[in-house]
This record gives C-alpha cells, sequence and structure tokens, in this order.
C-alpha cells in the first residue's frame, strides 16, 4: 500500500503527503488515504500552474477596451410602467405555475466573521418574528407559489438547489428537517456539496493541515459549475423540466427569490444568462461593475478601473459604469447543461493566505504571515460565454442588503440588515395606504406579501403605534393561535 502511494504520489511531486505514514493509526491512514484518492493530482498541479500564470499577468487598468452595458441589454424596474412591469411578473409567474422555475442557493459560508458559528442561513438578525435569513427565503418561495396559482389556477413548485460546504451540510439539512422544511414539499428541497481544492505553498507542494489530513478551501462560488455537474443537479434539473434557474448568496436578506418580474424579463428577452445590478452609490464604491470588456461581458472589480472609467457620466448624468454587481443571477437551464463542459476554462482567482501545516518536524504551525494560496472561482466568471447577456437594474433598498460583518463594523451586518428590512416594510405600509413613523417596527410575513401586495384591505387607513409588530398572514395566525382578524389585531 505504502510503496504503490508513494509512487503514485512521487510522480505529481506530492509525495511528502504521506510523510508521516509510520507515525499514523489505523484509522488515520484511511482517511488519509480516502482523502488522497478524491484528487486527481495531474489535474491539480495543471490547475495550480494556470492560476500561477494568470496571476503573474500583469494587472492593467482597463480603459479603452471598457463598454457599458449596451442599452438594448439593460431595463431598469425602476424605469419599468406598471404594464410592463405587470407583464414580465405575469410571464415570471406563468413559468413558476408550471413547475419550471428553480433557485440556486449559494449557502456554503459558516458565518466567521459574524462570530456565529453556524451555517450563515440559519443566522437570526433580530427581526420581531425572529425568523432567520433561511425561513424568510423558504416563506417568499411558499408565497410566490402561491400567487402563481392564484392567478393560473396550477400549483407549480420551485425546486430549491441549495449549495453547501462540506462543514454546512449536514448541520443545513438537520436544520430544515427540524423546522418542517418550513411549509415547503422536502422533495422539492435539494441539498448539494460545494467542491474544495487543496491549499498550496508558494512552489506548489500541497500543505498537511494535519499529519493525516491534506489542507483545503472551498472552490469559491464559481465551484457551483463543477458541483452541478458531479452531484447530478443538472440531471435533476432535465429530469424535472426546469427552464429557469435564479442564482443568488443566502446574505442578501432583501432577495426576491424566485422573482417572477426578474425570469419574466430573461423569459421575454430569451436570455441564456443574466444578472440583476443596483446603481453604485458613488465612482469610489469599491464594488464589481458588469460591463463589456472586448466585446465580453464581465464583472471588472473596482480596482481594475481607471479613475477616469470609474468617474465617467452619461449626458443625463448617471455614471457610465453604473451597473454593481451584486451576486443575484439568472441562468437557461441550457446554458447551465453547456457551461458546466466549460468549467474547466473558467478564471482562476488566487488569494495568498495565512494557511495552518505541518511543517518539517510534524508540528502544526499557525503563521502570522500569508505562507500559500488558496485558489477559486467566481460565479460571474461565466458571463463571458454567454450568447445572449442581459441586465435588470433594481432598488437598492427593495432588494439588495447584504450581511457579511459583526455590528461592530456598521456595514453590511445585522444590525443594517434589520433595518434594512424594516424600514422597506414600512415603506409598502405607507403604499398601501397606511401609516406608520419610522421609529415603529412593523415588519411584513413574506407569507403575507412577496413585494408588497396584498396589504391594502388589511392596512388602509390604519395608523401603526405598537413596535414591534409582526403583521402576518392569515395561516400564520391560524397556526400560532393568535386572536383577532385579518392579522392586524393590536396594531394601533
Amino acid at each position: 500500500m505504502f510503496e504503490s502511494l508513494f509512487e503514485s504520489l512521487k510522480s505529481h511531486g506530492q509525495e511528502h503527503l504521506i510523510k508521516y505514514w509510520p507515525e499514523l493509526t489505523e484509522d488515520e491512514r484511511e482517511k488519509l488515504v480516502s482523502e488522497i484518492k478524491k484528487i486527481d493530482f495531474g489535474e491539480i498541479n495543471e490547475i495550480f500552474q494556470r492560476a500561477i500564470e494568470q496571476s503573474q499577468v500583469i494587472c492593467q487598468k482597463l480603459d479603452d477596451d471598457l463598454k457599458p452595458i449596451p442599452q438594448t441589454h439593460y431595463e431598469s424596474v425602476p424605469g419599468l410602467s406598471l404594464e410592463k412591469t405587470q407583464e414580465y411578473e405575469d410571464i415570471g409567474l406563468k413559468e413558476i405555475s408550471e413547475s419550471k422555475v428553480g433557485v440556486l442557493l449559494l449557502a456554503g459560508g459558516q458565518a466567521t466573521r459574524l462570530g456565529f458559528g453556524h451555517p450563515k442561513g440559519m443566522y437570526d438578525v433580530g427581526l420581531p418574528s425572529r425568523k432567520t435569513l433561511f425561513q424568510i427565503q423558504a416563506e417568499r418561495i411558499l408565497r410566490v407559489q402561491q400567487m402563481a396559482a392564484e392567478k393560473y389556477g396550477k400549483e407549480g413548485e420551485v425546486t430549491w438547489y441549495i449549495m453547501t460546504s462540506e462543514h454546512t451540510k449536514t448541520p443545513t439539512a438537520e436544520y430544515f428537517k427540524s423546522h418542517s422544511y418550513f411549509g415547503l414539499n422536502e422533495e422539492s428541497i435539494v441539498f448539494f456539496e460545494q467542491g474544495t481544492l487543496p491549499c498550496f505553498d508558494f512552489d506548489g507542494k500541497i500543505f498537511l493541515d494535519e499529519k493525516h489530513h491534506i489542507s483545503s478551501a472551498p472552490d469559491g462560488n464559481g465551484g457551483l459549475y463543477r458541483a452541478l455537474r458531479t452531484q447530478g443537479i443538472l440531471a435533476d434539473i432535465y429530469r424535472r423540466g426546469i427552464e429557469h434557474l435564479h442564482g443568488h448568496s443566502v446574505d442578501n436578506i432583501l432577495i426576491k427569490v424566485a422573482d417572477p418580474v426578474f425570469i419574466g424579463y430573461c423569459k421575454s428577452k430569451n436570455a441564456d444568462c443574466a444578472a440583476k445590478v443596483v446603481q453604485k452609490s458613488s465612482p469610489s464604491e469599491p464594488v464589481g461593475v458588469v460591463c463589456r470588456v472586448n466585446g465580453h461581458y464581465k464583472v471588472v472589480e473596482y480596482s481594475e478601473l481607471t479613475d477616469e472609467a470609474a468617474e465617467r457620466r452619461n449626458p443625463d448624468g448617471r455614471l457610465t459604469f453604473s451597473a454593481g454587481n451584486i451576486c443575484n443571477h439568472y441562468f437557461s437551464s441550457q446554458f447551465l447543461m453547456k457551461i458546466c463542459d466549460f468549467e474547466s476554462k473558467l478564471k482562476l482567482h488566487v488569494a495568498k493566505k495565512k494557511i495552518p501545516y505541518v511543517d518539517d518536524n510534524g508540528v502544526r504551525q499557525k503563521p502570522t504571515e500569508p505562507n500559500g494560496i488558496k485558489m477559486e472561482k467566481f460565479i460571474f466568471d461565466v458571463f463571458e460565454f454567454a450568447e445572449n447577456f442581459i441586465c435588470l437594474e433594481v432598488a437598492r433598498d427593495v432588494e439588495f442588503s447584504a450581511l457579511k460583518n459583526a455590528d461592530s463594523v456598521k456595514k453590511d451586518c445585522p444590525s443594517t440588515a434589520r433595518e434594512d428590512l424594516l424600514r422597506l416594510h414600512r415603506k409598502y405600509i405607507r403604499e398601501a395606504g397606511g401609516e406608520v413613523k419610522d421609529n415603529i417596527d412593523v415588519e411584513i410575513s413574506p407569507l403575507l406579501s412577496y413585494g408588497g401586495e396584498n396589504l391594502t384591505d388589511l392596512v388602509s387607513g390604519e395608523v401603526f403605534t405598537i413596535s414591534p409588530f409582526h403583521l402576518k398572514s392569515m395561516n400564520e395566525m391560524c397556526e400560532n393561535g393568535t386572536n383577532g382578524t385579518n392579522g392586524v389585531n393590536g396594531k394601533h
């Protein structure tokens, strides 16, 4: 066993991985062999070389090759007429009613920056309802299914594909099971695991995290495409007859899951790939922008723009490169089937990191300076392969509030996420004819309203003075044993 393993690893320059073989127990040897067998070392070495070569290309500031998204491929929800918005929504709801819509949720994050220690989707930002990100998103799916059924008389289902990491898969699946899948059909929720890539030192040697355990890291949200293929998700999409996939990260508390307007817009334009974007708040906002480079659609990082390009404005005063990327995408199923064959061509992004490792003396070290690299792929790197790529601009205050940091950072944190959602719900109540002051926290259940609809009969002419308050659907009130009618008892 040892000799054949040694020769195989030596042919790829990675024989050091079994350096401590004599010291390992039988169980530890089995674990190490299992890890080694999962790695195609020829491919991994090639990936490392390709990543290093790409990272050594001098990062030049882009300007002449850079073009904004053409107007023919760009629409803005705030700029659409009510009739056009309704047209797109109706198309999307019809696709949902026919079970042709799926959601790809990127849910591998462990919320370490939040100091949480659990999958990020299980985080509770402190809403009156105490609902977690997972529950909010599940209930939005339930509501949009209900809207589609009411519109077209067919009870279709949105299939929810949830990509976890190696460490979050079991707790995520157990969390959903313990909450009875939040009322969704268990058969319509599919968990699958994001891949990993080994961590390397700067010379291409794979690190050992322990004497019997190889150091690895998630392969980035662009690892989605490989996981779709290797985990059988593409086959499942095909089997279910799903034609449209809405992909997004778990940490946007305002996400419109399976958004029928987005689905309808993309179907009406026959798009194979699309991105929702928000207007950059200022030229210096450090977000990537969706644009064209040498005729290909890409996300260009803020650091890659010249100051002139970042500050350039159109005659109407808008930033020329204003389409801020928010990890909110559409894919046709046909595009996904095709792109997963191109997965090996995706750009590799290299990050120099402080990676714990077992040194030559068998001692685990925690470096204080970057000592190696982690490689990852980004979900948006497939844009350049799209034949019909389009953008939909949405209002930031309606559709984007990220949860990334602890409250001490005061940006993209639980407090800002909570306040952004409650602010939006106050807006919905006012638009439906209710009265609520800015210091009153009123939360609207996603089971009652997906995007501000279905509220007029409940709140018109009402004054909300109790804070905090949770405006629930009738079903929730019955399940919780709440007294009163129409879900707004005790609101003033």
